[in-house]
């Protein structure tokens, strides 16, 4: 038998989709003598006619705390990452200058400071300096 309509019925009176309707094969005539509102919901309470969970993902449970500021981590700027690589690379050649005796620790300090003024673009740049 073909109860498709009133599928269709019954979905409209319990507002739920069709495809979440599942009927009782044994008890078909008591189905197709549903015509009222009323003996679809009593049919509903004597589990003839049931209805399917819903599919599908759950959603997540909001986070009852915010989050503080003292776990939020700030992003560093490209232009002072390129300050830090530079200035490390020039400060370790300094360094290695200064214990092979290459210069005094005056000029050592010297050239330190303007390291750190950023007055070399790049090693050529301080090497040039070094040689002045």
């Amino acid at each position: 038998m073909n109860l498709k309509r009133k599928k269709k019925l019954i979905a409209r009176v319990l507002k739920v989709g069709v495809g979440r309707i599942i009927l009782d094969r044994d008890m078909q005539d008591e189905i197709k003598e549903a015509i009222t509102r009323q003996d679809i919901k009593e049919l509903k309470k004597e589990k003839i006619i049931r209805i399917r969970e819903k599919k599908g993902k759950r959603k997540k449970k909001r986070r009852k705390t915010k989050r503080g500021q003292g776990s939020i981590k700030k992003k560093v700027k490209r232009r002072k990452q390129d300050y830090v690589k530079l200035t490390r690379k020039l400060r370790v050649y300094l360094k290695n200058l200064k214990v092979k005796g290459k210069i005094t620790t005056e000029k050592y300090l010297k050239l330190r400071k303007r390291t750190r003024a950023r007055d070399f673009s790049d090693l050529a740049h301080l090497r040039e300096a070094i040689e002045k």
